[in-house]
């Protein structure tokens, strides 16, 4: 039997070996053996309740920090749409649906005078993605603004989950995995929209100044590594040292203008991607003695 003849009837779309190339940001990765894009949350959480436990599910954003590999992804693929994507803001507390692109909140924020969350403006991906690696840039990150969010576990069991419930570190959260993000709600302070957008410009022109953002790329390829092991450097100046830059397998390479992002130079596989990162982490355990993480988040299997 097919995998989608196991699922249960939904309102929203189910689709059988969808590719998945065109939604990352990469433009790399096979198909998806199902892809679901629920109507709203309570078709989300009756899909979650009546799909059998055998059956894998993850959910799959905008990609910007994702690489899917050649083989694509088992079982079923959620993908969040507009349903999810609302916001809406009440004095100095902004309320977003976690497919809402972390760029627009910012902008909201701004528009309706709260300040704290122009960061976000600097981060390619949406708001659930923020929420599950405690996405930041610039010195603050999301955890320093979240307040709550709400949740849906692999049961369909909705749930209202405190800042201090979440476990946030580094890039990291304790949150259990399967919890897949529907809303979130932020606390900012009041501040000017005038200052607030000021301040957002500058933070979009340092990120097109030092980042490949033009190209097939994601977001910063490794966590910046512990600093008592790289002397307090980040994770591009142990790459460059250790001749990372511009360094290439196949159709992939380190980018020259920021070399702590892959990018897709010439038609490359997510195989090419995926061994370049390893390469490099090698290169950089050898030559600097520091151990790198990945910040992208890889899956799906291998072709």
């Amino acid at each position: 039997m097919a995998l989608i003849d196991r699922l249960p009837a939904v309102r929203g779309k189910l689709s059988a070996d969808v590719t998945l190339a065109p939604y990352s940001w990469f433009r790399v990765g096979g198909p998806a053996e199902v892809l679901f894009m629920p109507k709203d949350e309570a078709d989300l959480a009756h899909f979650l309740a009546s799909t059998p436990d055998d059956i894998p599910v993850q959910v799959l954003g905008v990609a910007s920090n994702t690489l899917i590999r050649d083989g694509g992804v088992r079982g079923v693929t959620v993908r969040l749409g507009p349903a999810f994507a609302k916001i809406s803001t009440n004095g100095t507390q902004i309320t977003a649906g976690s497919a809402a692109l972390d760029a627009k909140v910012a902008r909201e924020a701004a528009k309706a005078g709260i300040a704290g969350l122009e960061f976000y403006a600097g981060i390619p991906g949406t708001i659930g993605g923020a929420l599950r690696m405690n996405a930041g840039c610039y010195g603050s990150e999301t955890c320093d603004v979240l307040r709550s969010v709400i949740a849906l576990d692999r049961t369909g069991r909705r749930q209202l989950m405190e800042l201090d419930e979440l476990g946030y570190a580094y890039r990291h959260s304790d949150a259990p995995l399967d919890l897949i993000y529907t809303q979130a709600v932020f606390e900012g302070v009041s501040d000017n929209p005038d200052a607030i957008k000021a301040r957002m410009l500058e933070i979009t022109r340092r990120r097109e100044e030092s980042q490949p953002i033009r190209e097939k790329t994601g977001g910063s390829t490794f966590k910046n590594p512990d600093p008592d092991q790289s002397g307090g450097r980040g994770a591009w100046q142990v790459i460059d040292a250790a001749g990372g830059r511009g360094f290439r397998v196949g159709g992939a390479q380190m980018s020259e203008k920021h070399c702590n992002f892959m990018i897709n130079l010439d038609n490359a596989s997510a195989s090419d991607l995926e061994q370049l990162g390893e390469t490099i982490r090698q290169k950089v355990k050898v030559s600097e003695g520091v151990d790198l993480d990945w910040e992208i988040r890889r899956i799906g299997v291998s072709a």
